[in-house]
């Protein structure tokens, strides 16, 4: 196996959809892989005897079949004739009314295949959802997540059992840890041995982004303050973002905020995190937090990207930002949506999976625990709401304790790697 090559989890889901007629949409940030996997699906489509067309909206001798939807026919037929072809268009946020353009060619009702990714989802969520509504399926590629990179560190040793590998090689499992949490999930960055290799792809990576993707949505003389809200959220993971506030410290209208952070998101930078509320009265609920999709890119952002010094108070940040991410992973097609709780008394709960009949209140600990201590904001909230379980998500302590009718589980993060986690 190419030792360059880490596998991907979502590479199997991909190849089954190839045989259907929808059009296939990979969405993700730039840099997440999104063009080795389609690299890898045509790789497998020529193994079994198909015919595969690459065609990339960054290249400029690609454009000229983008500037109409007969110009893309013409090339096709001059690809494939009148056989089933596989057509990959990799970066359609490039082309201006992409969706319009693609439902066009889709509705000619030829026999082929569209496999179309895009960095961020502007196009891919907005204007492409309305154009092909019941045309196309989209599919979330995110920068690598840890049991892929625990996968790929081991040589695939360890593959389907790897929460056999986190119980017994607790060093290693820290170890690992440790440096995901330092680096995050781009793959260029993790094919990289040294540090200084790898601070100068996620530099590369993140200027690359304002200058391609946020430049050009928004204009050039905006990327500064866009970059400066960038950091200012890094700074503040996971804690109250005050709109007005951000406005004043970057010197940009309320508004322009407000945009900025909509852009993050479609962009796959950041997530928001709405809170949770029954009572309006008491409980904060305006006021969102975010988290980072890719934990090196918010490290980067704040100026600690690969320094071996960093505070456990800042650990605790990241750690929180991690355990967030494999939460967002494991619960997203389970119909929960993942809150948090404030209360202007000061009591807090980092996270609140909701599912509409039950609540599961999630803590997140990157202390080392001797024995389990549960903090006064949990018991309120279990007091007020009386879930039947509670989760304290841990570096690796593991032990039950009963709260009233509440059972307060303390679980090792990787417990919550497990296919069955909910």
């Amino acid at each position: 196996m190419d030792k360059n090559l880490i596998k991907r989890g979502i590479l199997e889901e991909l190849k089954r959809h190839l045989d259907k007629k929808e059009i296939t949409l990979l969405a993700g940030p730039r840099q997440a892989g999104k063009t080795t996997l389609m690299n890898m699906m045509r790789q497998y489509l020529a193994q079994n005897g198909q015919k595969t067309l690459f065609l990339n909206l960054d290249f400029e001798e690609n454009k000229k079949y983008f500037v109409s939807q007969g110009a893309l026919l013409k090339k096709i037929e001059l690809e494939f004739g009148k056989e089933k072809g596989f057509i990959f268009i990799d970066e359609i946020q490039r082309k201006e009314n992409s969706g319009v353009f693609l439902k066009g060619i889709y509705d000619f009702g030829l026999p082929h295949k569209l496999i179309v990714s895009g960095s961020g989802s502007l196009e891919l969520k907005e204007k492409i959802h309305e154009s092909l509504a019941g045309r196309k399926m989209i599919f979330e590629i995110n920068p690598i997540s840890f049991s892929e990179f625990v996968d790929f560190k081991t040589d695939y040793r360890y593959s389907k059992r790897l929460l056999d590998f986190f119980e017994i090689e607790k060093d290693k499992t820290s170890a690992l840890l440790d440096e995901y949490m330092n680096f995050g999930g781009y793959p260029r960055l993790i094919l990289e041995e040294t540090a200084g290799e790898k601070t100068r792809i996620i530099d590369e990576i993140f200027k690359s982004y304002l200058e391609r993707d946020i430049s050009y949505w928004l204009g050039v003389e905006k990327t500064e303050a866009f970059a400066g809200l960038v950091k200012i959220l890094a700074q503040q993971t996971g804690g109250l973002v005050n709109y007005a506030e951000l406005s004043g410290t970057l010197g940009i209208s309320y508004q322009t905020v407000k945009n900025f952070l909509w852009y993050l998101e479609k962009t796959f930078i950041i997530r928001k995190v709405a809170p949770y509320f029954r009572n309006k009265r008491k409980e904060i609920t305006k006021t969102p937090i975010f988290y980072f999709v890719d934990l090196g890119l918010r490290n980067y952002s704040q100026g600690i990207f690969g320094r071996p010094d960093v505070s456990q108070t800042e650990l605790g940040l990241i750690f929180e930002n991690f355990v967030f991410n494999i939460l967002m992973e494991k619960l997203r097609f389970t119909g929960m949506s993942i809150h948090f709780w404030r209360t202007k008394e000061g009591a807090e709960v980092d996270f609140v999976a909701d599912s509409g009949k039950s609540l599961l209140p999630i803590e997140v600990k990157f202390q080392q625990f001797k024995e389990p201590k549960i903090e006064r904001s949990l018991r309120s909230f279990i007091e007020k709401y009386q879930p039947a379980r509670a989760l304290i998500i841990t570096n690796g302590f593991k032990r039950d304790l009963p709260i009233g009718k509440t059972k307060v589980e303390f679980l090792p993060f990787w417990e919550t790697l497990d296919d069955n986690f909910k």
